[in-house]
């Protein structure tokens, strides 16, 4: 509820509003100066996020979830997946409107929110760590929710979303993931882990912690700077455009974190059997 009412106040702050339209229209201007590396390391990443790239990321979170007999958590991430990625689409062409509140080029009012790229990749995080064993977890998300995390920066880098884009595709991602925990939790397939803590684990999500909190400080003041530019002479596209790289990655790596917060020392154990009578039969 909470992720699905911040979803609804960041689509009316960025997109219903003439000033969060023209702050963020002038963030995209300013991604014109981004350094030919930056666009092409962020061209690189997104161009791997295709159909045959989603199908095999698919096909790797169903073989996890196979392989430890967990048939409906499979079925539950890989909706998950399928979820974010077609939810973003719907939303973005024919719920979500962008209405042209001044004028401004072609390429700033064209509807992007929320970002598919973002919800893809931030879906896939989610989906992967609900089919991974516990003693695995901290692996998992050193490599997925580091890579999901940074999509969403690299769309701002390209030129192709704005800040609210990513932050709303991040929210849905949480929707998805509570969703999805909240129907295993009741078909009685989440339990508290009795497995030792893993010290790793723990730097990983003290570094995310600290890197996070460090870039949303960032952000907030190279926003606040492009702002009073803006108002002052107009030329704080360039900072505006530093403040949503930055906080793109901030919001994506606040929302990995919430997510691993709620299922601290749980887990998704058993054999996930179809159920009968509204019962998982279990071995």
């Amino acid at each position: 509820m909470v992720a699905a009412a911040l979803l609804i106040l960041v689509y009316v702050i960025a997109v219903l509003t003439p000033w969060g339209q023209r702050w963020e229209n002038a963030a995209l201007t300013g991604s014109g100066r981004a350094s030919p590396d930056e666009q092409a390391q962020a061209l690189d990443a997104l161009a791997a996020i295709q159909i045959w790239s989603l199908a095999v990321a698919l096909a790797g979170i169903a073989v996890i979830g196979l392989l430890r007999r967990q048939i409906l958590t499979t079925i539950v991430a890989l909706a998950v997946v399928l979820g974010g990625a077609g939810g973003a689409e719907v939303l973005k062409r024919w719920v979500l409107p962008r209405p042209e509140l001044f004028a401004a080029p072609v390429d700033l009012i064209q509807n992007s929110f929320p970002s598919g790229h973002t919800a893809i990749a931030m879906t896939t995080m989610v989906a992967v760590f609900l089919v991974v064993p516990y003693r695995w977890r901290g692996w998992a998300m050193f490599i997925v929710m580091t890579w999901a995390t940074s999509i969403g920066q690299y769309t701002v880098t390209a030129h192709w979303h704005r800040l609210s884009d990513t932050v709303g595709a991040d929210l849905m991602a949480l929707i998805l993931g509570s969703v999805a925990a909240y129907w295993l939790h009741r078909r009685g397939l989440v339990h508290v882990s009795e497995q030792r803590r893993y010290g790793g684990r723990v730097v990983y999500v003290a570094l995310a912690t600290i890197l996070g909190l460090v870039s949303l400080a960032l952000g907030t003041l190279l926003a606040w700077v492009s702002i009073d530019q803006e108002l002052a002479s107009g030329s704080g596209d360039h900072n505006a455009f530093l403040a949503t790289q930055v906080l793109a990655g901030a919001f994506s790596t606040a929302a990995a974190l919430v997510y691993w917060a709620t299922w601290h020392r749980l887990e998704i154990t058993g054999s996930s059997e179809l159920a009968i009578d509204g019962h998982s039969r279990r071995p």
